[in-house]
Formats: structure tokens, C-alpha cells, sequence
């Protein structure tokens, strides 16, 4: 056995899957000294999880690997929810207030290899045929002892763990806690990527509803589609088994038409079961993505939650390293993110009981998703929830909730999109907090103390003293948007969430802001 040296400040990530990378990549670009080991002796070569949502894109962004990522794949404008051949509501993804108004179709393959390549750009690489096979902590590090492919083990002394080793998760196992609060009688899915004729075109994502289960069809890069079904009995196929093709073309023969394989790149079957881990922070251990909460597929939701968890935790994780952040901070990991998990499961059971009902019940579900499709607000608020735009942390411990009146963003809540020059200038650097500061009429003020980045939003973009940069806005439109004609800040978060919003001038509120934070 050997033995690392001891690494108080150092995080050992387990799971490189794309959870892991993403935390990896987001503490090892603010300085943090970064380990990620993986079982597995080479990454999957299966597609997996293949829904990348705005959100997600968005975090991606700041990461610098969104337009690399959205190149390899498809950009889908919406979701089209269809039942006896009747297209019931078509949810405009289009339309979402994001930079990228779209979801991406692309291989979790594809994801896995562009965030592998930019950790290694950022000095870190992946360890793998290494198992996590025990662990133990105390007040100042955790000891995990791992088990390389010949069978040695090594005893990782680090200073915090973050897990996103999978719904089997060694990690959560060895801290004594387990998948709780959900619905654990399993629901069957069959999958495929396969080769077809059919009428779907490459625009949309469609979800199928029939009483037997609903199938979700997902086009692909060069023609492919993704297929979920989800079988309303036992699997036909036993666990653990390669389902046969013409099991898959007789459910979308019942349940679609007009779809038609020619040929399957992966056919597969497996069992989901709702619910999470009661707490996400163990001492100086963070579940994080499946490790913490599993759910159905419907939605495509796993992937984008977990790697938003990532997201979410890893600028918290990266101040406590460095000094800059308390117990507090730390523990609103999981004060934030188990409500969305929660949520998340909600929505997708929804959806899964929503596209199996029978009888007169199915009936009452088309008509009222019918009503649903004729209402843009209505369609547009489920496009929000698609993308995971709607995700937000009112409750929070360390938001500051005073805002100056007339205020229409609020701490908590993700920044809205404005313009690109906005998104650019704010996320430019976003490892540390920026303060948007708008000048409404008045001439630019002094640059307020916080925040590791400062943008002005002013008349003219001439550059001023103290400001990283500066946005013209000669009509005050950024202002309107924010409700703050009369100017003032927001306190962007590094995972794209206001910490605060504050009148111009209000140094005591941001001081009392970035105590919270250091509690």
C-alpha cells in the first residue's frame, strides 16, 4: 500500500463522468490542486445521457467549452408532446430566454471527451482503474484508500472529497447514508440509438404518449435517433441482457408508426428508481449528480442536474480552500441544491404518470394539454422548466434579499440573458464574483468595493477607472430590464446566480453580503 502525501488544501473527485469533470474543471480553474479517479479502465464509449439544456450551456460557457461541445451535435428548437397521431403541445425552446435557445442532442461521449481535454488544458488529468474501496475523515481530511487495476491500493490523503461516482456510488455506501425519499418500485426503460426511416425530421424532440408507455425520440448527429420507450410492464428482455431490435420495433410499431430501424448503433434496458440522499454535505464530503438523487429520463434532466450541482458547488468548495469561504457557504451546497433535485423528481414522475394514463383519464389529459398548447405563457413556462432556467434559490442562507425599489431581478435567481455584450463582459472571467453596476442617468460612480470583477453599464462604452469593462447603453434599455433606471448593482455569483441586488453606493450591503459568505 502506498501512501499520497497529506494535502489539506487539496479535492479528490470521484468520477469522470460528466459531474466530475465538470467540478474538476471548475476547481482546478480557480487554483484548486485537483485529483480525479475513475474505475473504469477507459472512458464509455456509449452514448448515454445525450440532452444538453441551456442551463447547462450556459455553465458550459463560463467553462469555455460550449461552442466546442454544441459543434459536435444537434440544436433542437423544441419538444413536441404527441398523442394518437395528434400533436397536443409543441414547447418553444426557441423562444427561452438564454444565449443558446435550444437544447443539444449530442453523445455523452462527446461531453466526457471536450471536458477531459479542458481539464487537461488546466493541468489536471483523469486517474483511472482506480476504486474507491474505503473511506474515512475526521475534522481536517479525508483518507480514501483506492484500488488500482493490478490490485495495489494507494491511501489518497485529501483535504475534501467530491462524489460523482453514479447512482451505485461506492463513496455514498462507505458514509452510511442512502437514496431515500422517492419512489423505489422501479420503472423499465428500453433504449436505442439506432439508424431509421421516419417522418420526425431533425428539428424537434418528440415524446410519444400511449398507454403503454411513452417513447421519447431525440434526433441525432448524421441521422440517428434516440430512443427511450418506457415499458408499462416487466422488460421482455432479462436484466442485464442486449435487448433485441425487434423488441424496440414492435413497441414503436404499437405505440409511433412510421418509424422504421434499419439499423442499432446501442440497444440497452434498465431500471430507474426515483428519489435522494437526505443530506448532500457529509463533514468534508459532497454527493453531487446521480451519486445524489436518481430519477427518470423523461425530460432529459439527470445529466444537467448533476453537472449543475458540480457547477453550483465547486466556486463554494474553491473558497473554503482558499480562506474566502465559511461552514456557512459550505453547507448551502446542499440548503440549494436538495430543493432542485426534489423538485426535478417531482416533475418527472409527473410527466412519467401523465404519459401512461388509460381510459377516460387519457382523454382528459390530451384536452387539457390541448388548452395547454393554445397558451404561449403556459408553453413558455414549460420551456423554462425544460431548459432549467427556472431553477433558483429564493430561500437561500447566503443571498442578500433587500433590493432597492423598483427592482424586477432578485437575489437567488439565475441573471437574466439581456444581450450578449452583457453575458460576455459579466462571464468574462467568472471564477470570482463581478458587480454589474448601472449608471441609470446618473454619470459612472467610483467602483464599489467587491467582487473580483466590475462592469459598468453606462451612456457611452469609453473606459473608466476601476471597471474591467464598460457596456454602452444609450437608451437604458439594460436598465428597463433589470428595474434599475435609476441604476445600481447586482452581485453576479460565479455559477451565474445574484447574490445580491443593491442601491448604487451601498458598500455596507455588499460588505454584509461577503460576511455571509465567510461565516
Amino acid at each position: 500500500m502506498s501512501v499520497s502525501p497529506p494535502t489539506p488544501d487539496s479535492v479528490l473527485v470521484v468520477g469522470a463522468g460528466p459531474v466530475g469533470l465538470v467540478a474538476a474543471c471548475e476547481l482546478a480553474r480557480r487554483g484548486v490542486t485537483v485529483r480525479v479517479v475513475d474505475k473504469l479502465m477507459a472512458p464509455t464509449n456509449q452514448s448515454r445521457a445525450v440532452a444538453v439544456h441551456a442551463a447547462s450551456l450556459e455553465m458550459l460557457d463560463r467553462l469555455g467549452v460550449a461552442e466546442e461541445l454544441i459543434a459536435t451535435g444537434v440544436t433542437s428548437a423544441g419538444m413536441k408532446i404527441v398523442s394518437g397521431g395528434s400533436t397536443l403541445v409543441t414547447v418553444p425552446l426557441d423562444s427561452i430566454d438564454s444565449v443558446y435557445p435550444f437544447t443539444l442532442i449530442t453523445a455523452q461521449t462527446e461531453t466526457e471527451r471536450v471536458l477531459t481535454t479542458r481539464l487537461e488544458a488546466l493541468g489536471a488529468s483523469v486517474e483511472r482503474g482506480r476504486e474507491v474501496v474505503d473511506l474515512t475523515q475526521d475534522a481536517d481530511r479525508v483518507q480514501v484508500t483506492v484500488r488500482t487495476d493490478s490490485g495495489d491500493t494507494e491511501t489518497v490523503d485529501a483535504g475534501w472529497v467530491v462524489a460523482a461516482d453514479g447512482a451505485r456510488s461506492a463513496t455514498r455506501h462507505f458514509l452510511g447514508t442512502k437514496l431515500a425519499d422517492g419512489d423505489f418500485h422501479g420503472h423499465h426503460f428500453l433504449l436505442g440509438d439506432v439508424d431509421a426511416h421516419h417522418h420526425l425530421g431533425d428539428v424537434h424532440m418528440h415524446t410519444f404518449l400511449h398507454p403503454d408507455g411513452p417513447v421519447i425520440a431525440l434526433p441525432m448527429v448524421g441521422g440517428r435517433l434516440r430512443l427511450v420507450a418506457q415499458l408499462h410492464n416487466a422488460p421482455v428482455t432479462p436484466p442485464g441482457a442486449v435487448p433485441e431490435r425487434a423488441e424496440l420495433q414492435e413497441i414503436l410499431d404499437r405505440r409511433i408508426g412510421g418509424v422504421i430501424i434499419t439499423r442499432s448503433h446501442w440497444l440497452t434496458g434498465f431500471e430507474v428508481k426515483h428519489g435522494q440522499v437526505p443530506r448532500y454535505r457529509h463533514g468534508r464530503v459532497f454527493l453531487a449528480g446521480d451519486a445524489a438523487h436518481i430519477h427518470s429520463p423523461v425530460g432529459g434532466q439527470g445529466m444537467n442536474t448533476g453537472m449543475q450541482d458540480a457547477a453550483n458547488l465547486s466556486w463554494k468548495l474553491a473558497a473554503a480552500v482558499s480562506g474566502d469561504g465559511g461552514q456557512s457557504l459550505l453547507d448551502s451546497y446542499h440548503t440549494e441544491r436538495h430543493p432542485i433535485a426534489k423538485k426535478v423528481i417531482s416533475f418527472t414522475s409527473a410527466l412519467t404518470r401523465a404519459g401512461t394514463l388509460r381510459g377516460p383519464v387519457r382523454k382528459v389529459r390530451n384536452t387539457a394539454a390541448a388548452v395547454v398548447g393554445r397558451s404561449h405563457f403556459l408553453t413558455e413556462r414549460f420551456a423554462d422548466t425544460l431548459a432549467e432556467l427556472t431553477v433558483a434559490y429564493p430561500h437561500s442562507p447566503i443571498i442578500r434579499r433587500q433590493a432597492p425599489r423598483g427592482a424586477v431581478v432578485t437575489a437567488g435567481h439565475r441573471f437574466p440573458y439581456v444581450n450578449q455584450d452583457i453575458t460576455r463582459s459579466l462571464f468574462a472571467d467568472a471564477a470570482g464574483h463581478t458587480m454589474l453596476t448601472v449608471a441609470g442617468v446618473a454619470a459612472a460612480p467610483a467602483p464599489p468595493v467587491g467582487g473580483r470583477r466590475h462592469v459598468l453599464v453606462a451612456d457611452g462604452a469609453s473606459p473608466v477607472d476601476g471597471y474591467d469593462a464598460v457596456v454602452a447603453d444609450p437608451h437604458h434599455s439594460v436598465g428597463r430590464r433589470l428595474g434599475l433606471t435609476s441604476g445600481g448593482h447586482v452581485l453576479c455569483r460565479p455559477d451565474g446566480y445574484i447574490g445580491a441586488v443593491l442601491a448604487l453606493g451601498d458598500e455596507a450591503g455588499i460588505a454584509d453580503y461577503y460576511a455571509t459568505l465567510e461565516r
